[in-house]
């Protein structure tokens, strides 16, 4: 079903995390990987005007999550790889994965083998995305020009999605949250857990976006993603939307433009699989 809205109107919903368990561990969907929630139909959006997506709110709704156990490298020596954990310990057959609980009294998470190993919970969403161009219907495990699976850990409360839209409504899905995840996804995951969810989104015309965006308090973020991208293909597309940024919209001189970026640039990896986030201070 397709929820329609009107511009500026705000979404409050619930996601599930990546293998369909909502906050009461329920299982809803059949399927492991990244269930979303949508669509939703923003009224009045056209191909080649943006969504501004803003995450009001996003907030830890159960006591309990899951990562992955070893960084996704291959050919790893035995010796630094480590023991797989107990079998079934986090999701029946899923042997990879390690639990972890979340106390949302104090905002932290810890590995439920070993309290003493916790953190700082940042609550973050790891997928969201409108319909890509055309016919193009991937599942929700990569990345695009349409957003997608980002895994990016900027992409948290208080900051501004903006994406491309190439169909009526655009259709807007969200969700794969993590209540924490470090840059790169390097595990193969955040604490994947459920979420409390609230987004406003506004509708900008003809805004002839070729990727999606990102503005937080502090920073404006290009970033370059496309399936199966290398990091530097990535790393050029983020390049370039953040020069048009520039010059097409924000009428910085060229020459000054490629100083900025060159001096001031952070390129952040958002995951091991190849997606980059290039971040200007504001």
């Amino acid at each position: 079903m397709v929820k329609r809205i009107e511009p500026g109107d705000a979404i409050e919903t619930k996601t599930v995390d990546s293998a369909g368990f909502d906050l009461e561990r329920v299982r809803r969907t059949r399927t492991h990987g990244n269930p979303l929630t949508g669509p939703f139909y923003i009224e009045g959006a056209e191909a080649g005007d943006a969504l501004v997506v803003h995450i009001e709110r996003l907030r830890l709704n159960r006591d309990s999550g899951y990562t992955g156990h070893a960084v996704g490298l291959k050919d790893l020596p035995p010796h630094l790889l480590g023991p797989k954990p107990a079998p079934d310990a986090a999701i029946k057959g899923y042997d990879y994965l390690v639990p972890w609980k979340i106390d949302r009294a104090s905002q932290t998470v810890s590995l439920a083998s070993n309290p003493a190993f916790r953190f700082a919970a940042q609550p973050m969403l790891g997928c969201i995305g409108v319909a890509p161009e055309g016919d193009y219907a991937p599942r929700s495990g990569p990345a695009g020009y349409w957003g997608g699976n980002l895994d990016y850990n900027r992409i948290r409360e208080g900051a501004s999605v903006i994406l491309p839209v190439y169909h009526p409504g655009g259709l807007l899905f969200f969700g794969d949250g993590h209540a924490l995840q470090g840059d790169g996804e390097a595990v193969g995951s955040g604490v994947e857990t459920s979420l409390d969810v609230r987004v406003r989104v506004e509708l900008r015309k003809r805004a002839r976006l070729t990727g999606p965006r990102l503005e937080t308090a502090d920073s404006y973020i290009s970033i370059g993603a496309k399936p199966e991208a290398t990091l530097n293909e990535s790393l050029r597309l983020a390049t370039l939307d953040m020069l048009r940024w520039l010059i097409e919209e924000r009428k910085v001189p060229a020459a000054e433009a490629h100083l900025l970026i060159g001096l001031r640039a952070r390129y952040d990896v958002l995951t091991v699989g190849g997606y980059v986030g290039l971040r200007l201070p504001k």
